[in-house]
């Protein structure tokens, strides 16, 4: 173990800019220049919109191999939930305003006459085949990554596929090529993205997806979530939903996830997912949700102004073209309350708790993409399915293009965060801005367009609830050990203190307390067991004793603004709202570089 006893920096990084050789255009590289402590990178003027064709009765969608023979997979007929596929919430009207696409996409789940979805051993053998097929071949390198159990025991697994010399982490990060992490089905009742990633998988081994990765490297969990998808249900088999688990990592499934993008640190993460077609809709407006996808990245406080500007301008904008060339339409997402008497609709969730938060504070381009599709069972599903190809592959496209300055703009805000601890205000909790927008939603007789005027709660600009400065770093107490664990899993430096010392630092003074449901943009999440729900003051220039055995955790290192997330207590995801730290007593926050004796904690 090393000691140190300077302030913690992070490494260094020498990156080497990547040109696709198939001459896909790219954009100029970031020239950084000088701007106080850390240089300022000049943005790089609008996007170009791509050029699209009208979209042709062709059966092979942009980018894919014709239509072959599929992998070799054993496909094992498994019962499905319940042989009566649900009642559509619509009639023929409504229904033909999505017709299936030209292509056919092809997987175990999607054969003709199946009532189920691919089964977790079709997927994992879909995987093996895959991983196995590249190492017949030369250049491609595809291996399954196991990342570990569910709950019920299932094997949660990844296809990593890269030309770098090795599939292990360390020689990925060392090509310094960024990679794309592809994420499916966290919720169980949600298959179309699974069934969607395992046609990438393909396309990427042996597809005209392949020659992407001469620039990229591509990570694909098609089924985070393998005990929901086999009962058909959105949790985890706790109860627990994954989706908003993220940062506390109570369960085995978020640990996974965790754990993949904390060894394979990718520079773009999409999460797909599917959104309920009626339902609440149909009861507060008389009218069914409209679109293909529904589109989102980061949204919570602290994610750096150029990650957010790139997500818009780099991917979410090129994925909205991409979709329209398919005459597939799109929108935000948003979501509404299951209270019938509000009638409000909110954009995503803006506290750090979601796949998409977690890892826009981890310095990511992370997108959310929902297809139509929840309480419809098959219908629609090769539509579904072609709407998350046509995102993803349009997302890979945009990482080939911006690959260059990918590398550049993940240098830059890494030293941005780092550069801001000890001396720089933090936006602790944010809310969205409450004003009005109109939603085109569907006549559910007619089928026609229909124009609502709703309340809406706009994520795209946040109000500030709380503030304060950043500290250089957070002193927790020997009995932390839980906190400290989760911290590392999400990748964030925790030291351990090997000789009593002192800190100067700010502590927490309860000002008022109580116990509540916690809540998101739908209501109560019910999932969740009560959170300590409590306003501070804090108590300055405090000299504390920092014991053997207790943690440091720097703020001055790229995932600083994920260890505030995590450890200023008076937020509702926050380790103490959550009870992951026994009291406010626990944590300090250190305002000055600690002259301590620390090692890295194990």
């Amino acid at each position: 173990m090393t000691r140190q006893t300077a302030p913690y920096k992070s490494p260094a990084k020498s990156y080497r800019a990547h040109r696709w050789s198939r001459g896909w255009a790219t954009a100029a590289v970031l020239l950084l220049a000088a701007c106080s402590s850390v240089p300022l990178p000049p943005w790089p003027g609008a996007t170009q919109q791509p050029t699209t064709a009208s979209p042709t009765n062709s059966a092979t969608p942009p980018g894919f191999a014709p239509a072959g023979p599929p992998v070799e997979v054993q496909v094992t007929p498994i019962a499905a939930a319940s042989n009566a596929p649900p009642a559509p919430p619509y009639g023929a009207a409504v229904a033909a305003r999505f017709p299936d696409p030209a292509v056919v996409y092809s997987t175990p789940g999607l054969a003709p006459g199946r009532t189920s979805f691919t089964s977790n051993t079709e997927l994992q053998a879909w995987l093996s085949n895959l991983a196995r097929q590249s190492a017949q071949g030369a250049g491609t390198k595809a291996a399954v990554l196991s990342l570990g159990a569910s709950q019920r025991g299932e094997p949660i697994e990844a296809l990593i596929v890269t030309r770098a010399s090795s599939t292990d982490a360390a020689t990925v990060l060392a090509a310094a090529r960024p990679t794309v992490l592809l994420i499916g089905q966290q919720h169980g009742n949600e298959p179309a993205g699974a069934e969607a990633l395992l046609v990438i998988a393909r396309e990427l081994v042996q597809g005209l997806l392949q020659p992407v990765l001469d620039q990229i490297n591509v990570i694909i969990v098609p089924r985070a979530n393998p005990d929901g998808a086999a009962a058909d249900q959105r949790a985890t088999a706790n109860g627990i939903d994954m989706s908003r688990d993220h940062l506390l990592l109570e369960t085995p499934e978020a640990r996974a996830l965790a754990t993949l993008a904390r060894q394979y640190r990718p520079m773009v993460v999409v999460d797909l997912h599917e959104y309920t077609v009626a339902s609440r809709y149909l009861q507060k407006f008389g009218a069914i949700q409209r679109d293909d996808a529904l589109l989102d990245y980061a949204t919570t406080a602290d994610v750096p102004e150029f990650v957010t500007k790139a997500a818009e301008e780099w991917f979410r904008q090129p994925i909205v073209a991409a979709l329209k060339a398919q005459s597939l339409t799109s929108d935000w997402y948003y979501t509404t309350s299951k209270d019938p008497a509000d009638k409000r609709v909110s954009m995503g969730g803006t506290q750090p708790d979601t796949e998409r938060n977690v890892e826009g504070l981890a310095n990511a381009i992370s997108l959310l993409v929902k297809t139509r599709g929840v309480g419809i069972g098959r219908l629609h599903i090769q539509r579904r399915v072609h709407t998350d190809v046509t995102a993803v592959t349009s997302v890979l496209d945009s990482t080939v293009r911006r690959a260059g300055d990918l590398v550049q703009l993940r240098s830059y805000v890494e030293r941005e965060v780092s550069a801001k601890a000890c001396n720089e205000e933090a936006v602790i909790e944010a809310a969205p801005t409450p004003g009005q927008r109109n939603l085109v939603m569907l006549d559910p007789q007619t089928g026609l367009d229909r124009t609502i005027t709703v309340d809406w709660n706009s994520a795209l600009q946040l109000r500030t609830l709380k503030s304060r400065m950043r500290p250089c770093g957070y002193l927790l107490s020997p009995a932390s050990t839980v906190a400290a664990d989760r911290l590392r899993l999400l990748g964030i430096p925790v030291m351990q203190v090997t000789e009593p010392g002192t800190v100067l630092g700010d502590t927490y003074q309860e000002t008022a307390s109580s116990t509540g449901a916690p809540q998101d943009a739908r209501g109560d999440a019910a999932d969740r067991q009560p959170i300590t729900k409590v306003g501070v003051s804090l108590m300055r220039g405090v000299v504390v004793d920092a014991p053997r055995g207790s943690y440091y955790v720097p703020v001055n290192q790229p995932l600083g603004s994920l260890a505030l997330a995590a450890l200023e207590p008076d937020t509702p995801s926050s380790y103490f709202a959550n009870h992951l730290l026994d009291g406010l007593q626990s944590t300090v926050r250190v305002m000055t570089t600690p002259s301590l004796t620390l090692q890295d904690s194990p």
